[in-house]
């Protein structure tokens, strides 16, 4: 358990009309039978709130000033429990993969040449993609529903450049669906046409010439949309169960730690350019979350609030499709909380505002969205073509200014990779699924 290191906090007794057992008026459903040693309801309920004690969510925290290092620590067992297992997963072949991080003085800015590698589970691909996440300075979510996962290499020294992997969108971001301006019935028609990023980033030293910003804006090649069009361009939609030709018009992202600088005025513009030429790629910062979410309830805390709703029967228990609601996690965590008689608002309502971005894929994203548009329009802009743009833009300006990213080589990231240094300085920006 992570609760050993928390303050002591008194347990209050049990909730009118529940009885010592934790359950209303003191009856076990008969589904409760089947499950193991029941769930000791009063120790749980004191076990998530010395949790909350110990991460600084207790309501004594100003969360609007919170500073990104004191994001990162709120998200320490998590972390820390994320690197455990992949720890455990790869074994010693993280000495292995280390090799694929370059040193300074193997990159040239003006020669970086990105390729993307699709990640496949199960290789070493796959591998690679859960290394690299060691590096990130908060968990890497394992994603919802449709995925997919690239690896970015620079085929300049075959060296790993970044990574990121689109997945399932949640079904309700308000600042979002203000934007686009679709209704109800049309986001749920059309949300099939809709990816969020939820990891993206760049490693070391590529992070330091701005790579996160290169990586970020390889999303909106056609490599990656013609990919999504393969393998999910028709599907069928588990909300509603009707066949749907899906076709990615939009990806949305949110920061991992506040405000982004990595997104923040990320836009790509033409080479030869005029005042009316349009983008190649843009990320358009639609507004902020709201400050609620899961990422403070930890998984062991989770499968215990899991097995609450399991004892008592509920559907939402086991219901862990897309297609059973929008965040399931969020649903069993707000059952579960109620079901020990904590608020659920005092729990999840964490008020860590995230900025939440928009890239069009499709130049008439919105008007295809919202229903005023029956196609999506595409210009099919090549990962070489935005790496050429991105190139000038940032890498090379950049490794001009700030020439000590030479300086850098692997083995200062050994630290990190055996789990005694928090990587808040290894990867530029990182987005996790957790909130």
């Amino acid at each position: 358990m992570v609760l050993q290191e928390t303050v002591e906090i008194s347990v209050d007794a049990a909730p009118e009309g529940v009885h010592s057992n934790g359950h209303r008026n003191g009856v076990v459903p008969d589904c409760a039978d089947a499950q193991p040693t029941p769930i000791d309801r009063d120790l749980l309920r004191s076990d998530i709130r010395r949790h909350l004690e110990a991460i600084g969510l207790n309501g004594t925290r100003s969360h609007d000033t919170l500073s990104k290092d004191a994001i990162r620590d709120i998200h320490r067992f998590h972390r820390e429990a994320a690197r455990q297992r992949i720890h455990k997963a790869l074994g010693n072949k993280i000495d292995l993969f280390l090799e694929e991080i370059a040193n300074g003085d193997e990159v040239d800015p003006g020669n970086i040449s990105p390729e993307l590698i699709e990640v496949r589970s199960g290789t070493r691909t796959g591998n690679l993609f859960r290394f690299a996440s060691l590096l990130w300075s908060i968990p890497v979510s394992q994603g919802y529903g449709r995925r997919l996962r690239y690896l970015v290499k620079d085929r300049a020294n075959d060296k790993l450049i970044g990574l990121f992997a689109l997945g399932d969108p949640v079904f309700n971001i308000r600042v979002r669906d203000e934007w686009i301006g679709w209704n109800q019935a049309d986001r749920r028609e059309r949300l099939v046409n809709l990816m969020d990023a939820y990891v993206v980033g760049a490693v070391p030293p590529y992070s330091d010439l701005l790579g996160g910003k290169l990586v970020a804006s390889l999303i909106a090649s056609e490599e990656v949309r013609s990919k999504f069009q393969e393998r999910y361009g028709g599907t069928e939609g588990l909300i509603s169960g009707k066949q749907k030709q899906a076709r990615l018009a939009l990806v949305t992202v949110t920061s991992a730690l506040g405000r982004s600088s990595m997104y923040n005025r990320l836009r790509l513009l033409p080479q030869a350019r005029n005042e009316t030429d349009k983008p190649v790629v843009e990320l358009r910062k639609l507004g902020a979350t709201t400050g609620y979410g899961h990422f403070q309830i930890t998984d062991d805390l989770f499968s215990q609030l899991r097995r609450v709703l399991q004892e008592d029967c509920h559907k939402y228990a086991d219901g862990h499709q897309f297609g059973d609601g929008p965040n399931w996690r969020i649903r069993v965590a707000r059952i579960g909380l109620q079901s020990l008689g904590l608020n659920p608002d005092d729990v999840l309502k964490h008020g860590i505002q995230r900025e939440v971005y928009a890239m069009p894929i499709a130049s008439n994203a919105r008007a295809f969205l919202s229903g005023r548009a029956e196609e999506p329009l595409f210009d099919h802009k090549t990962v070489d073509e935005i790496s050429a743009l991105a190139r000038n833009r940032w890498l090379v300006p950049r490794g001009n200014r700030r020439p000590s990213y030479r300086e850098f080589r692997r083995e200062h990231l050994r630290d990190v990779l055996r789990n005694t240094t928090t990587p808040s300085k290894a990867s530029k920006e990182s987005r996790s699924r957790t909130s």
